[in-house]
């Protein structure tokens, strides 16, 4: 018998991985399927057979640099060109290396959840540009895509078939009888989970996890799984780098269960990875799961599900800190935070396309901090969206509001140190273990946009305004306008971040123990060579802090690198006005 060589050798592992994978996957689902078939399927649909990586365990594929922009596609608009041509301009005109990637949020066709009701994978949206315009972008930025992969469009062709019961589609989508006992589905919508819709073959009542234009895949057909890993290897040849695993918890669905982070969702995960990685060395996957923490934390695996996860508990805690000038929660939270391990990182975000989600902060702010966090934002003209609990209650699910308008006060109410709190709340970001998120609103402090809920009748909309791009360029060109205050100075943190070792993904972190009123944590770069301590007050008023409490090594000169300012080692304390963060290094690298 011949040697195998080491290519062939690989493929064979890959192979028997792959087949152990979906046996654990269908094993309760049809006894007839053949696995050693399917995995070549999966692997020729990768075409894995004709260039196949040998991945590297626990190897991190990014660094201080990395920093991601969320936005739509036609967040900006402008006359007779194409919004995703617009947005490469505002990225090489006004971002610049500031930041060097971006997650431009569903691009395809869609018919309803402002692109998260796919009706065609492989298109871009005609409205925004086309792929020679993705591809354009992620030339020049490592480029993030949804992959909407629990539902698509009721529009779809799939789902048409699905209707017709013949051709592609036909049986993709999971039915269940409105008899069957469905009440430990967990959901965040309060709308019927089944949908009756009349098909060929008679009346079928079709899951909606979140919608009943959004119908949800029916997993245990592997038809469904082969069209997924063909739609990863377009999106590979497009130029994405990053595939965003969206409302992915809710993948695998099965009656008599809560049908949400079941063990086949998480194997499923696991088998895209394998495959992905194998395919293009320095691609990643981020699952996006609003689910409570502790949940969310076991979408790592180890080292070998998610390279990273959604820090979805840090939006509330840390608002919730800046509007009550109160650390508490943030400050436990942090600390029970395990390190991400090499090969993993978490994603941080304080503002994004959806609201301030809630449930991930359940079992970290009681009912009363959860109410008074709703009632602040409220007055701050926030809306809220329900879902209902398992013995049907409605709960606050997200708070639906702009982040700029957001930290227009604290409990007590409104105040004149917004600007300052805002810019509080993405130092503090920055500063954080893992990659920052920065959303294309926040950078550009937009505010709640009414029109747009009252035109939509939909709260998320409050937080998803289009910009006419050269009003936007009008007012970015007036230094004294907040909006330009707001992009300047969080370019020039993130200029600053993004050359400090002590701020890579991966670096060590400590939590800081300087009272509730002074929230802090220390980095250390991964060669120990550079200390950073990032300490912020986090009230309204004038905060001392005290030299001797962080334990500087007395012999190293110490700078703080926002000012850029010398400390003088003989003073005992140094003031910090409201909302002032300072990262103290006894390394400056410019």
């Amino acid at each position: 018998m011949a040697e195998l060589n080491a290519e062939e050798n690989e493929l064979l592992v890959l192979k028997n991985k792959l087949i152990q994978q979906l046996n654990f996957i269908y094993k309760d689902v049809d006894q007839t399927i053949d696995y050693e078939e399917l995995s070549d399927q999966l692997i020729k649909l990768m075409r894995l057979d004709e260039n196949c990586y040998t991945p590297i365990a626990y190897q991190n594929h990014w660094s201080q640099k990395d920093v991601i922009m969320i936005t739509y596609g036609d967040s900006l608009l402008k006359p007779d060109e194409k919004p995703l041509e617009t947005l490469k301009h505002f990225l090489d005109n006004h971002i610049g290396d500031s930041i060097n990637s971006v997650h431009i949020l569903p691009f395809f066709p869609y018919s309803s959840d402002d692109g998260f009701s796919v009706i065609d994978y492989s298109s871009v949206n005609e409205s925004l540009g086309g792929w020679d315009e993705i591809q354009s972008i992620a030339k020049d930025r490592r480029l993030m895509s949804d992959l909407v992969i629990n539902h698509c469009s009721s529009r779809s062709a799939w789902f048409d078939n699905f209707i017709k019961g013949e051709g592609i589609g036909y049986d993709f989508f999971y039915t269940a009888s409105p008899d069957d006992d469905l009440s430990d589905v967990v959901r965040p919508r309060t709308s019927d989970l089944l949908r009756e819709t009349d098909t060929g073959k008679g009346t079928q009542h079709v899951w909606c996890t979140f919608s009943h234009d959004q119908v949800d895949f029916d997993f245990r057909n592997p038809e469904v799984l082969k069209s997924f890993v063909s739609i990863i290897r377009l999106y590979l040849d497009m130029g994405v780098k990053i595939l965003r695993f969206d409302a992915v918890a809710f993948l695998w669905k099965k009656l008599n269960s809560s049908s949400i982070n079941l063990p086949e969702t998480h194997e499923v995960v696991r088998l895209l990875r394998t495959l992905l990685e194998h395919a293009v060395s320095d691609a990643v996957i981020i699952t996006e799961t609003n689910i409570p923490n502790t949940q969310n934390l076991t979408y790592f695996g180890n080292a070998n599900e998610a390279h990273a996860i959604y820090n979805f508990s840090l939006p509330p805690l840390l608002i919730n800190s800046l509007v009550t000038g109160n650390c508490l929660y943030l400050k436990r939270w942090l600390m029970s935070m395990p390190p991400s391990q090499n090969g993993t990182f978490y994603f941080n975000f304080i503002a994004s396309h959806d609201g301030i989600g809630l449930r991930p902060a359940e079992g970290l702010l009681n009912d009363y901090e959860l109410n008074s966090l709703v009632e602040a934002m409220q007055e701050f003209g926030g809306k809220v969206s329900w879902r209902t609990t398992e013995t049907g209650e409605p709960k606050p699910y997200e708070i639906n509001i702009a982040l700029y308008d957001a930290l227009q006060g604290t409990t007590k109410g409104r105040d004149s140190l917004g600007l300052q709190r805002f810019i509080c709340a993405h130092a503090i970001m920055f500063g954080l273990e893992g990659i920052p998120g920065v959303y294309i609103h926040s950078l550009l402090g937009t505010q709640n946009d009414y029109e747009k809920v009252a035109n939509t009748q939909q709260n998320r909309s409050i937080n998803r305004h289009r910009w006419e791009y050269q009003e936007l360029q009008s007012k970015l060109a007036d230094s004294e306008n907040h909006h330009a205050v707001v992009l300047s100075s969080l370019k020039g943190l993130l200029d600053i971040r993004i050359k400090q070792p002590a701020f890579h993904p991966n670096a060590t972190q400590f939590t800081l123990h300087l009272g509730l009123q002074m929230f802090g944590f220390w980095r250390q770069s991964q060669d120990r060579k550079q200390s950073i301590f990032c300490i912020s007050n986090i009230t309204d008023h004038e905060m001392e802090l005290a030299i001797h409490d962080l334990n500087l090594i007395m012999t190293d000169n110490w700078i703080e690198l926002i000012s850029g300012i010398e400390l003088d080692m003989q003073q005992e304390m140094i003031t910090l006005a409201p909302y002032q963060t300072v990262w103290i290094s006894n390394v400056f690298h410019k």
